[in-house]
């Protein structure tokens, strides 16, 4: 009896999922970000931002529960759209392209939010359960990201140290948030709980 339940809890216990798939998730993840960042920074934010559309599209095609995926990508894009608003209104921040109101947020870094959120059930899914390294993580890769956008023309620092503190506490602060909502909203697992 004993055999029979444990082999029964295992086979309902969501594995991780596949290094092949992370791998592909890692690859494309990062080629549609390069393809917005440098999109932008060539004065066409549209194509980049297709480039992610694409990329999004094909997670949420692989994912067993679809909609729950997509429910994560538009709460991240929302959550990215007040974050880098905010950015744009502190004027530490400028961008080239991408802004059809310069008081708003470039579509192409709303995007990238969206992108972000396409890995944190996949290869970024390590983070459960270690909320304080993914405030560590988000603090020190978050600004790092957004210097590196910088250096390929996509966004420039009109005053650098302020910029890169902000950039550091807020993605401390939001990288675990993301992490909770992406438990929350799993759609990559067929049978796994809401609630992580």
């Amino acid at each position: 009896m004993r055999a029979l339940a444990f082999a029964n809890a295992a086979a309902t216990t969501p594995r991780p999922p596949s290094r092949r798939r992370a791998l592909a998730n890692f690859v494309i993840s990062q080629l549609a970000w390069f393809a917005a960042v440098l999109g932008a920074a060539h004065q066409r934010p549209v194509a980049g931002t297709l480039c992610v559309a694409v990329a999004i599209g094909w997670h949420l095609a692989l994912s067993a529960r679809p909609s729950r995926e997509a429910k994560l990508v538009l709460a991240a894009c929302a959550l990215g759209f007040l974050v880098e608003t905010g950015m744009v209104l502190q004027g530490n921040v400028a961008y080239p392209s991408g802004q059809p109101d310069p008081r708003l947020a470039p579509y192409w870094m709303v995007a990238l939010w969206g992108l972000l959120a396409i890995a944190l059930n996949v290869t970024m899914r390590w983070l459960r359960h270690r909320l304080w390294l993914a405030a560590a993580l988000g603090a020190v890769v978050g600004p790092a990201a957004f210097a590196s956008g910088v250096r390929l023309g996509g966004a420039e620092f009109v005053h650098a140290v302020p910029a890169m503190l902000t950039l550091a506490w807020v993605w401390a602060l939001l990288l675990p948030l993301l992490v909770r909502l992406a438990m929350r909203f799993d759609g990559v697992q067929p049978g796994e709980s809401s609630h992580g």
